[in-house]
């Protein structure tokens, strides 16, 4: 069979400009992204000091000070928030993917799903401002756990469902064959098989809502003073960014900073400690 030349030189030519194009949209991306990371970590590394743990937020026009408040209330929120949404998320994925092929009932939930995933955080916190905060008459860490956990649990419940999805069906029928009920099938054997992208999962919606600034400052709002009582406003890390880093106070936005970063570090902490633990554990 004889070889187009032209043809064949055609095909290169268009591989070799696809290769480019391509090549050049991953070296712009990459760019932008190291150069964030370059303002955000020589901008950052600067604010962190031993005050910064140990301090609650400055006075406005005050020196020194730093995030403790915010921090200890940034990790009872989204802390909260994880314990609601994990099994709600895990546990409604589970059924999407093992019950409902056919189910009207799994319908409408990945219809509902599939909106407050593209639903702006901003509605969700005026929405949960509306039936929790206004209600009661005050803001409250337990309403931004609310907020948050309209957010992340969209998030798991896809991630769960798509990753049950990827385990081969012979995996299922030989739990069957055995004798294992469905629901046993389900939790014991295509949920343990697909554990590290549930996880994976898990950590996805974390990472989306532990920057989120709009349903904490219609929620939990903020808190000079350091408070671990979830009933009352309370201090987190978004919110105090958001608001120092519009301030006119140079110690403010230094700590800006310092919050940026530490929020930046957790997120890539979590991510690093869940792949070395499930590499760890891989079968041989």
């Amino acid at each position: 069979m004889a070889i187009d030349d032209r043809l064949y030189a055609r095909r290169r030519l268009s591989n070799a400009v696809g290769l480019t194009l391509s090549m050049a949209a991953m070296a712009l991306g990459l760019a932008v992204l190291l150069w964030i990371l370059y303002v955000l970590f020589s901008n950052g590394i600067a604010a962190i000091d031993g005050n910064i743990f140990t301090k609650d937020t400055p006075a406005p026009g005050t020196e020194g000070g730093g995030l403790r408040n915010a921090i200890v209330g940034s990790l009872m929120i989204v802390g909260l928030t994880v314990l609601v949404s994990t099994p709600i998320g895990i546990l409604a994925g589970v059924y999407l993917a093992e019950y409902g092929d056919t189910s009207r009932t799994a319908s409408l939930t990945r219809f509902v799903t599939d909106i407050m995933l593209s639903a702006p955080s901003i509605v969700l916190g005026l929405f949960v401002y509306a039936i929790a905060v206004a209600t009661v008459g005050n803001f409250s860490g337990y309403a931004g756990s609310l907020a948050l956990s309209l957010i992340a649990v969209p998030v798991v419940v896809r991630t769960t469902e798509n990753m049950l999805r990827l385990v081969p069906g012979s995996l299922r029928e030989a739990a069957f064959a055995l004798g294992a009920p469905r629901w046993k099938v389900a939790t014991m054997v295509t949920l343990r098989a697909a554990r590290s992208g549930v996880i994976t999962g898990v950590l996805l919606a974390v990472a989306r809502i532990s920057g989120e600034t709009a349903p904490l400052l219609f929620t939990a709002l903020n808190n000079q003073f350091f408070n671990t009582d979830m009933g009352k406003p309370m201090a987190n890390l978004p919110v105090v960014i958001f608001q120092f880093a519009m301030s006119p106070y140079d110690n403010w936005i230094r700590l800006a900073w310092g919050g940026a970063l530490l929020i930046t570090l957790a997120v890539l902490l979590l991510n690093i400690l869940a792949r070395v633990y499930f590499r760890e554990r891989a079968p041989k």
